[in-house]
């Protein structure tokens, strides 16, 4: 069957890594130490995705931009105590490998910033298979546009063969922003429904279903 997609656009937390939970965690234990009631793990998770100055202003809109230094570092504390543990979810690293073998273009549009998904990229061994990556600190936040558009220019893919996959509603709402479909993937961190709601091809309950789902339809 002919490929429907030249280019393949993956989110990074709660799409292809397992750290939504860890995520979190690190939110509600930073709100705490600087003084903030601790966000629902709901709340703390609908976040997920969104630039950490964005995902703050959401979280705690009364607080005054001054604030956001001392939670940022309370965040990278926790989260960054746990990083190196933080697993791929199971068969995301083969699938990746083998979307790369057989000839579709890469790329990651993430909430990270640079020297997050930098790092993760080595730690996984994964950065050697895209072939382009926006983060939250280069372009607007999801669920601007900005990364999507960005990255088909830069590898020449017309929104028509470009294909967004993600675990919120921030990356889906990016893409249909930016004219592109979207697959949706329900095991991260926001709920089936809400994804649902912005009309992916497909919503996948586990990373085995995502895979086979790219390898019958991408």
């Amino acid at each position: 069957m002919p490929k429907q997609f030249d280019l393949l656009v993956f989110d990074w937390d709660g799409t292809l890594m397992d750290s939504a939970g860890v995520i979190a965690f690190s939110i509600q234990a930073a709100s705490r130490d600087v003084g903030l009631p601790a966000p629902s793990d709901s709340a703390a998770r609908h976040i997920i995705g969104l630039g950490l100055n964005e995902a703050i202003a959401a979280l705690f809109p009364e607080l005054p931009r001054s604030g956001y230094a001392a939670l940022v570092e309370r965040y990278r504390h926790y989260y960054l105590a746990q990083d190196t543990e933080i697993p791929l979810f199971a068969g995301a690293a083969e699938t990746i490998a083998v979307l790369h073998e057989e000839g579709f273009l890469l790329a990651v549009a993430t909430g990270k910033g640079r020297r997050g998904l930098d790092r993760v990229f080595e730690q996984t061994g994964l950065g050697q298979y895209f072939h382009a990556s926006r983060c939250a600190d280069e372009c607007f936040s999801k669920p601007h546009p900005c990364m999507l558009l960005e990255i088909m220019d830069e590898l020449g893919v017309p929104q028509s063969k470009t294909l967004m996959i993600g675990d919120t509603s921030h990356d889906l709402q990016m893409a249909n922003n930016a004219g592109v479909s979207a697959v949706g993937v329900c095991y991260g961190a926001h709920p089936r429904e809400s994804l649902l709601a912005l009309s992916p091809l497909v919503c996948a309950d586990d990373f085995g279903e995502l895979s086979r789902w790219l390898n019958d339809h991408a």
